[in-house]
């Protein structure tokens, strides 16, 4: 199950925050000079201005997540969305461009903000591209477990079916040795049972296909959300804790229009993952919880959490670089990469084209949107 399998992820990451709020706690009074943190005061600067704008902010980015990752759920009632007809895949398309440009345009750059800023001593951290590398881990840790499963899950199966196989052809051998006294009733009844028995092991190789393909779409689900909770709780924490109504504004539209596409795109995974009606509402309220969770949490914390304290810059910048690897895989091998080489794609060249556009406008609309987020 989700909830379970990810439970201790998820307290291990608030764990994280929580010790980053800590050591800003210890140096919030006298920032270095050289951070660069937001100036207290100015005009941009208003705590119940800032208070009332994260206040709308947190049911609104609730309900635009709810209303993006619940719309492919409810599309079987609408033939045009459908999973197997053509809108659906381009739609699809769409929201998996919008998770390749959160990825490469919001997620990336943040993470390379925070390991190379000057709160962070010079050696190692401005020496080394820890955010590149620590993505790069993250994305060929991501193909090893999805690879190392669906191994797994292809050999028992294959191990089930040849032992079904095996255990029928000994006991039809065996009918046809008991009745030896009739022999050619037993070939035609031992021709007619292997045939059966080959007919069967097609099926079984059939359902054996299926399986593997469903599991692949809840490895994709579990991966996929796991990056997107990680990121939308650092961005909630961060604008949960900031001051500034000039980034806030700004932020809180774009949030929620990032939030409804990103969750289109995994709601149209956890559909075709399968899952039953109880797995399905805990993944769409992690997903639609995570970033106003965050907000609430950086506006608890707002006293003692500084985005400049030297281990939140490392905690957060490492998280970010962690869900970029994640989201980078996720959007091009798992998601794009699997629609595009698929028949359905292949076997018709418009709609191919159609899916390319959508992909490039999702893209670009979350590149137009790393101006103000």
């Amino acid at each position: 199950m989700m909830s379970s399998s990810q439970t201790p992820l998820r307290i291990a990451f608030v764990f994280l925050v929580i010790l980053a709020a800590t050591d800003a706690h210890s140096d919030h009074r006298t920032p270095p000079p050289a951070c660069g943190g937001a100036a207290v005061g100015g005009e941009c600067h208003s705590v119940a201005r800032a208070l009332r704008l994260k206040l709308i902010a947190i049911p609104a980015i609730l309900a635009a997540s709810v209303a993006g990752v619940c719309l492919p759920l409810f599309a079987r009632s609408v033939p045009a969305l459908r999973p197997d007809g053509g809108l659906f895949a381009v739609v699809k398309a769409f929201a998996s461009g919008v998770i390749l440009g959160t990825g490469y345009m919001h997620v990336l750059p943040d993470s390379f903000n925070d390991l190379t800023s000057p709160c962070l001593p010079r050696k190692p951290w401005s020496e080394f591209p820890f955010a590149a590398f620590v993505a790069m881990l993250a994305a060929v840790f991501t193909l090893m477990v999805d690879s190392l499963m669906l191994t797994f899950h292809t050999r028992g199966s294959k191990g089930r079916a040849s032992s079904a196989a095996a255990a029928a052809v000994a006991h039809h051998g065996d009918h046809g040795h008991c009745h030896a006294h009739a022999l050619g009733q037993a070939d035609v009844a031992a021709l007619s049972t292997t045939e059966a028995a080959d007919q069967g092991s097609g099926d079984v190789e059939a359902g054996n296909t299926t399986k593997a393909q469903l599991l692949r779409n809840r490895v994709i689900v579990q991966v996929l959300e796991m990056g997107i909770v990680v990121h939308s709780v650092v961005i909630g924490l961060g604008m949960g804790a900031s001051q500034n109504v000039c980034t806030i504004r700004p932020l809180v539209a774009a949030l929620c229009f990032h939030q409804m596409f990103e969750g289109m795109g995994l709601g149209g995974c956890i559909l075709q993952a399968g899952y039953g009606g109880r797995t399905r509402s805990a993944l769409v309220f992690f997903f639609s919880t995570t970033t106003p969770f965050g907000i609430a949490l950086g506006l608890a914390l707002t006293r003692v959490y500084s985005d400049s304290s030297p281990t939140a810059l490392v905690v957060v910048g490492l998280l970010n670089a962690a869900s970029a690897g994640l989201l980078h895989y996720m959007a091009l091998v798992e998601l794009l990469a699997a629609d595009f080489m698929g028949p359905k794609l292949q076997g018709n060249v418009r709609l191919q084209l159609a899916a390319s556009l959508a992909v490039l406008l999702g893209a670009g609309g979350m590149s137009v949107m790393a101006k103000w987020a």
